[in-house]
């Protein structure tokens, strides 16, 4: 008899549900008069049990309590109810966690669609007959009077080549622009996105970022004068390696990049840099979760820093390589990533506030124009997906993406060069 009574309960239940999805406006309440009947009844008949009783005492609601009882009992109770709720609601509560996991291991773009991978030419407002003009500049050396130099003599044999590649082997600075934006011109929203940025599939570009005073015209620079570091230099995913990397030679991983690019950006360019190599991938889809706290930390005991830089390694597909010759030396391509805590199906990811999306997004906007005018065709498109990445740390918040897994560890110091040059150009 007791069983019977909780299946007819169920049925009612369900009937009820499916009816409150009505637009009469009395629904709703039938199904809280039934809740409260079939608590009584079952409470009496089927679910003698003590935690029922408890939650009686502690004056948790009785229908709450039923339905806590009927999703135990009864999955397809719980499955139907929360049709009932509104979808917003229901996404962010169930798929917090789920999608805080998801964003420890999906800054990588190798999965993305072609059209998402197309880092080429178009990357710069520039003909592509000036960009390969620049990027012949740039294969040659930095010097201008060298190239002009070049033009005059005419071709040279293969052997002068050859013999021109081993003399570049040491990176010079480009002491001038290769080419100049010309920012008078009309830089709408659709400009700026189809030359600086490969928006995800993910995320959304809000217009309201995209305004060219605000990205280009942001004061970025450190206070030179502090007394304590100025930079840190992190690794969410501290393991990623390279094609040639040395197992158990942390300096020949990204975090070996990393001591690299701090100790250029403190020899070279006279910053104050804190490099952490915590390793907080030993379960890759809680990097982020697990690195925040000692970020944290570190930022509290250092009130200095002001700059933070996640630096990573890309992953991507097939035969495609992220590679370039500069200066006569084979350099890793990079990339400026940003997360925008926007989700393209439901808006706002609140449980992943960034109040720092504008500041996070000119500072890798200027860096990207450093770029793209002083070594052309170095660095691939600004990346935009849905998730933070602990980019809400700071104003001057970045994440890079440096080479990728099928680079050489020379490819990948090579590289942090014109970084370090690019990087100190905006912050200087």
């Amino acid at each position: 008899m007791a069983g019977l009574i909780a299946a007819c309960g169920v049925c009612c239940i369900i009937s009820l549900v499916r009816g409150g999805k009505g637009g009469d406006g009395q629904k709703p309440g039938l199904v809280q008069y039934a809740a409260g009947f079939l608590n009584d009844c079952m409470a009496r008949a089927y679910f003698q049990i003590p935690a029922f009783l408890e939650d009686k005492e502690n004056g948790v609601r009785e229908g709450k309590a039923v339905e806590r009882i009927l999703t135990r009992q009864f999955p397809l109770y719980s499955y139907l109810a929360a049709g009932a709720e509104p979808e917003r609601e229901k996404e962010d509560a169930a798929t917090a966690e789920l999608v805080r996991r998801q964003e420890g291991s999906d800054e990588d773009v190798k999965n993305i669609d072609e059209e998402h991978l197309d880092y080429g030419d178009d990357a710069l407002h520039i003909e592509n007959d000036i960009l390969k003009e620049m990027e012949r500049e740039n294969n040659t050396g930095s010097s201008t009077e060298r190239g002009e130099a070049q033009e005059e003599a005419g071709e040279e044999t293969a052997a002068e080549e050859e013999q021109h590649v081993e003399e570049s082997g040491v990176f010079e600075a480009a002491a001038y622009p290769a080419y100049t934006y010309d920012w008078s011109e009309k830089w709408d929203y659709e400009a700026l996105v189809s030359n600086f940025y490969a928006v995800d599939n993910s995320t959304q570009l809000r217009e309201e970022y995209m305004d060219l005073n605000k990205l280009l015209y942001q004061d970025l620079t450190v206070n030179e004068e502090a007394e304590g570091p100025q930079i840190l230099i992190y690794h969410t995913h501290a393991s990623e390696s390279f094609i040639d990397s040395v197992p158990g030679d942390a300096s020949t991983t990204i975090s070996g990049a990393g001591e690299r690019l701090a100790n250029l950006l403190r020899d070279e360019y006279g910053f104050q840099v804190m490099h952490h190599t915590g390793v907080y991938d030993i379960e890759r889809d809680d990097a982020y979760n697990a690195s925040l706290p000692e970020l944290e930390k570190i930022l509290a005991e250092n009130p200095t820093i002001e700059v933070v830089i996640d630096l990573h390694r890309d992953a991507v597909a097939g035969d495609r390589k992220l590679v370039m010759d500069l200066q006569g030396r084979p350099t890793a391509r990079f990339m400026f990533f940003n997360g925008l805590s926007y989700g393209r199906k439901n808006g706002e990811i609140t449980y992943l506030e960034n109040p720092y999306i504008q500041e996070n997004l000119a500072f890798s906007f200027q860096v990207q124009v450093a770029a793209n005018e002083y070594y052309p065709g170095i660095a691939r498109k600004i990346y935009l997906k849905a998730y933070r990445y602990n980019m809400h740390l700071k104003p001057k918040c970045m994440l890079i993406e440096l080479g990728a897994q099928n680079n050489t560890v020379e490819e990948i110091m090579n590289a942090c060069e014109p970084l370090a040059h690019i990087l100190a150009i905006v912050l200087k």
